[in-house]
């Protein structure tokens, strides 16, 4: 390193130590402001004055470095704001949700329960239900929709639900009604989902004209499917009634892509087995409850948002778990209806509910959202 460049990092080094000293002075003042808003009850964020401060120092860097200035001190800005509320007191309104949760549920998750899935026996829904619970008594319904009903009203305790499958991706339609329920996330499973193309017994590959099966598991073999010449491929609500309809059928020439569950449960043969495109193919359910229940071990928190349609929205957000040292494992969009241009954003992320920043990220959280839902905070497990 030459002695030039040394020098150069000195000087740096110099003023950072100044920067952080006048950080310290700032975040006092911001402390003694904190004091006065509480006293005479004014909001934390005056979003008037903040824009004028943004334009000043804009002004004062110069045009070269405007943008680089605004940016830092937008840091700031949201940085005073969150020791605002914490020297204020302020509570979040969601942990104090997950404090109750934590106080009231149980050490052990429950090994017995009603639980509500979309389709019939057999259904994918069902074996992710058997390696979450021990003896469940699962009811089954119609549609996607009719879960989440069954949960809301109290007719089921939990419900399981397909949320994502690593050759497919997002089950959008679960991620649009998420909007419209009120759930608690409790648990998660993920399960190696093997297809397998099941007929009648005596039926041959080359007299199969149709292939009945969910829109996910057809996405999940297309390649497959793709080489089958001349065949009809129908999508149906689930992958065990695709069984269920090749095994109540009259057709010879009719095939279901399945489990292997389902070749056994409705005594079809098993033409072909793993045509899935990937062998590493998971689907990943979550298991919801009315309300929350948040047991020991868990490690990962799931949120929905709704941002102001503004420049910079999600970034703000997404450098709070930034800064917090918070690791994001997924984020997924989706656009509410009705509502041009505007999105509900989905997060799940990675921490203990006990970590002492998940406190200050809700509050901060809060302020930012236009709408903030908490969806709740478990643990999954592989099966």
């Amino acid at each position: 390193m030459s002695e030039d460049l040394k020098e150069l990092r000195g000087k740096i080094d110099s003023i950072d130590a100044q920067l952080v000293d006048l950080f310290k002075q700032r975040m006092a003042v911001s402390r003694d402001i904190a004091a006065y808003k509480k006293e005479h009850s004014l909001p934390t964020l005056d979003a008037g004055r903040e824009r004028a401060l943004l334009a000043k120092v804009g002004a004062q860097a110069g045009e070269e470095l405007a943008e680089y200035t605004e940016s830092v001190f937008r840091s700031i800005l949201a940085a005073g704001r969150s020791y605002q509320n914490q020297c204020s007191g302020v509570k979040s309104q969601v942990y104090e949700t997950i404090r109750r949760a934590l106080d009231t549920t149980p050490e052990l998750f429950p090994q017995r329960a009603v639980v509500a899935c979309q389709g019939i026996e057999g259904a994918y829904s069902q074996i992710a239900c058997d390696s979450i619970f021990k003896s469940p008594s699962i009811l089954y319904f119609n549609t996607f929709e009719h879960v989440f009903k069954a949960v809301e009203t109290g007719m089921c305790q939990y419900g399981i639900l397909p949320i994502e499958n690593s050759t497919a991706g997002s089950v959008n339609a679960i991620y649009d009604l998420m909007t419209r329920h009120n759930f608690s996330i409790v648990r998660a499973a993920r399960l190696k989902v093997s297809h397998n193309l099941l007929a009648k017994h005596g039926a041959k590959l080359e007299d199969i004209r149709e292939v009945f099966s969910h829109e996910q598991a057809i996405n999940q073999c297309s390649n497959y499917l793709a080489g089958l010449k001349g065949v009809k491929v129908t999508v149906v609500e689930n992958t065990a009634m695709a069984a269920r309809m090749v095994a109540q059928s009259d057709r010879t020439d009719v095939a279901a892509l399945s489990s292997r569950f389902c070749g056994e449960e409705y005594g079809l043969n098993l033409l072909q087995t793993n045509v899935q495109d990937q062998d590493n193919n998971y689907t990943r359910f979550i298991c919801i409850s009315k309300s929350p229940e948040i047991y020991p071990g868990a490690d990962r928190t799931s949120l929905m948002m709704t941002l102001p349609h503004k420049p910079g929205s999600l970034y703000n957000v997404l450098s709070k778990f930034y800064s917090l040292g918070i690791n994001l494992r997924k984020l997924e969009s989706r656009p509410l209806p009705d509502q041009e241009f505007e999105f509900m954003f989905y997060f799940d992320l990675e921490c203990s509910v006990y970590a002492p920043e998940m406190e200050r990220l809700f509050r901060d959280l809060e302020e930012e959202s236009e709408q903030f839902r908490y969806l709740g905070t478990y643990n999954e497990v592989i099966c």
